[in-house]
């Protein structure tokens, strides 16, 4: 009996009941960003360089050349010439494949908001079919008439290039011909850093900034992109957390307020988080 419903059947079951609605399990997809390497000048870096940190890995898509004598991960077999250390300056996008949760969510989306010639919900899931691509939030008339935006997360992170491309063409392909336009891009992040200084009664100040800091990463994690960050939420969280018996929150000075105009689509992010002790 549990295989006859989708929100109950094991894993191939599930991808049958996907099917016969036209969805597929996505792939999994590669993060793509820069990685600084140092090493003597005119020292050939090939293509294929592998890069670890921990369990993960990445590998140069093509080769090149150092051009200064002084431009961390640990290189796999680092060429002559080259360190054998790199920093990863940026990396973006990077999605597992997708989980039973995450195929049943978008089969429960299509069935629920069945297609309806183009409305945000359409458009929702057609850059929610698009590997790389975890969420996906709408923005009709952004632009002026006509006019639907989508941004889009890998990893409720940023997406690479190359994600935001794909969407961009898929959603083109699918999309009614008489909309006037539509533009598939990142959010803009906008960091808001947090002061707070803390009266405290049997818990240390450590303790205290990292549980602090852990609410602060859950409430932010949350917020959608031109979501606003509401300060009196933010020392709620403070003031939960046992053993602060009084806070003062100086950072923000109020509510993070993204921008959501025809240039931007601002994403409130956690920034630098600083916890004192109350005089």
């Amino acid at each position: 009996m549990r295989q006859i419903f989708p929100d109950t059947a094991d894993r191939e079951y599930l991808e049958l009941h996907a099917l016969l609605r036209g969805l597929r399990r996505k792939p999994a997809t590669a993060a793509q960003g820069v990685m600084r390497l140092q090493g003597a000048a005119g020292s050939f870096v090939p293509a294929g360089l592998v890069a670890r940190l921990g369990e993960r890995t990445w590998r140069t898509p093509g080769g090149g050349q150092v051009n200064e004598a002084g431009a961390l991960v640990e290189l796999a077999s680092p060429p002559s010439g080259v360190s054998g250390q790199a920093t990863l300056v940026s990396m973006v996008g990077g999605v597992n494949e997708e989980a039973d949760s995450e195929l049943l969510a978008r089969l429960l989306e299509l069935i629920r908001r069945p297609p309806a010639g183009g409305n945000r919900y359409d458009y929702r899931r057609w850059a929610m079919e698009v590997p790389g691509v975890s969420n996906a939030f709408v923005y009709p008339l952004r632009r002026g008439l006509g006019t639907v935006d989508v941004v889009i997360m890998s990893a409720d992170g940023l997406p690479s290039q190359e994600t935001i491309q794909a969407t961009q063409a898929h959603i083109d392909d699918l999309r009614p011909v008489t909309a006037k336009s539509s533009l598939v891009l990142a959010a803009t992040e906008k960091p808001a850093a947090v002061t707070v200084r803390v009266l405290l009664d049997g818990l240390t100040l450590d303790a205290a900034r990292a549980q602090i800091h852990a609410a602060l990463t859950g409430y932010f994690a949350l917020l959608a992109p031109g979501e606003v960050a509401v300060k009196s939420q933010l020392e709620a969280l403070v003031s939960n957390i046992a053993g602060i018996v009084d806070r003062q929150m100086t950072a923000p000075a109020g509510n993070v307020v993204p921008a959501v105009n025809d240039s931007a689509v601002e994403w409130v992010r956690l920034g630098v988080v600083t916890v004192e002790l109350l005089p």
